[in-house]
């Protein structure tokens, strides 16, 4: 079987291919279901003490981020994992052991998952490869990360796929708790989701105590247009709870140089800097000095892979970004830890190198 290509997103960007699988045993049901909204939002980095648990209850039917009702027969040993962000909750769970698959992440966190065979790249989902791992449970994009026809091939192949897009804060960390009903980890993930949110909470009444919210433009890609998250998105929020006036893209994360020169950024912060954007070459642009982050040398490089990934580190990504933009906040918050950035020249172009983030073609 051969795998198919498609493009990355905004919706067509990220990666997934097609290809025809033949059904296998039964085993998972898949209805849809009107999409709920998660709640809750915060991060940590180390797993959560386990509580005392009784045994899991299986089987168990869970709704995932696209409304589907996935019924997962039996606790999984053999998971695979097709978002970095799920990589890392796994592991924060305490079950990165049954993981048989993984999305490649240009991050490389957790270093303990770096032996754990690559079953897709931001380009295309090798559906072959997962059915001949004997996977008993995916953890998917889904549709917004256009590995909806994977998720189609894998679900007619009979093995369970729940989908964990979160596009909001605090759907990031409910998706933590269903990830953890999902492999049989329900308390845990209630205690992490509840630490996630604790320390969500306290950063963002910290980054309320500024006496000022700047207007902050984040740079996510400048190689083809200039790219930035909208405000309404999960990175937006992100922004709005560090203490900024985000700066919007429209829905396909795109500004023109007139949008951005007119909105006049306070803070630019440099999602790319690990690809070689620094505040010299934001200097040197045409166009760019009259703005009053550069006059003001305002430039800040930022780890992307924190801020834009919605798992078990994303309070490290906000505590980044309130540090970025409040700098004279930044003996009230914790120290710096747990951010792997990638290594730039050996990485792919940044468009490839987020958690979720969606970029232009």
């Amino acid at each position: 079987m051969a795998a198919l290509r498609i493009r990355r997103f905004p919706r067509v960007l990220f990666g997934a291919l097609v290809l025809v699988l033949a059904a296998c045993t039964p085993a998972a049901s898949t209805t849809t279901a009107p999409t709920t909204a998660p709640a809750t939002s915060a991060s940590t980095l180390v797993p959560p003490s386990p509580s005392p648990t009784t045994a899991p209850a299986f089987p168990v039917t869970i709704t995932d981020d696209e409304g589907t009702k996935v019924t997962i027969p039996a606790e999984p040993t053999k998971i695979v994992s097709l978002t970095p962000a799920t990589t890392e909750t796994l592991f924060a769970l305490g079950v990165g052991d049954r993981v048989v698959g993984k999305v490649e992440d240009v991050a490389g966190f957790p270093p303990e998952a770096a032996s754990i065979p690559i079953v897709a790249t931001f380009s295309g989902v090798e559906v072959e490869k997962i059915v001949a791992s004997g996977a008993d449970l995916v953890v998917s994009g889904g549709a917004g990360l256009s590995q909806g026809p994977a998720v189609e091939q894998l679900r007619r192949a009979n093995i369970p796929v729940v989908v964990s897009y979160p596009t909001t804060v605090d759907a990031g960390i409910d998706s933590i708790k269903v990830i953890g009903q999902a492999v049989g980890k329900a308390a845990e993930g209630e205690d992490l989701a509840g630490s996630i949110k604790s320390r969500m909470d306290a950063l963002a009444t910290i980054a309320a105590t500024a006496a000022s919210k700047p207007r902050v433009f984040y740079e996510i890609d400048v190689t083809n247009g200039i790219f930035t998250p909208p405000a309404d998105s999960i990175y937006g929020q992100m922004f709005a709870l560090a203490g900024a006036t985000p700066i919007s893209g429209n829905a396909n994360y795109s500004i023109s140089l007139e949008d951005l020169v007119a909105a006049d950024p306070e803070v630019i912060l440099l999602g790319d800097a690990a690809y070689g954007q620094s505040p010299e070459t934001v200097k040197a642009r045409d166009g760019w000095a009259g703005m009053t982050a550069v006059k003001a040398a305002a430039i800040f490089p930022i780890d992307d892979i924190v801020v834009t990934r919605p798992g078990p580190r994303i309070a490290v990504g906000l505590g980044a970004l309130i540090r970025a933009i409040h700098p004279e906040l930044a003996g009230q918050l914790p120290a710096p830890s747990g951010s792997a950035a990638p290594s730039g020249s050996a990485a792919p172009s940044p468009a490839t190198s987020l958690g979720w983030l969606p970029r232009a073609a």
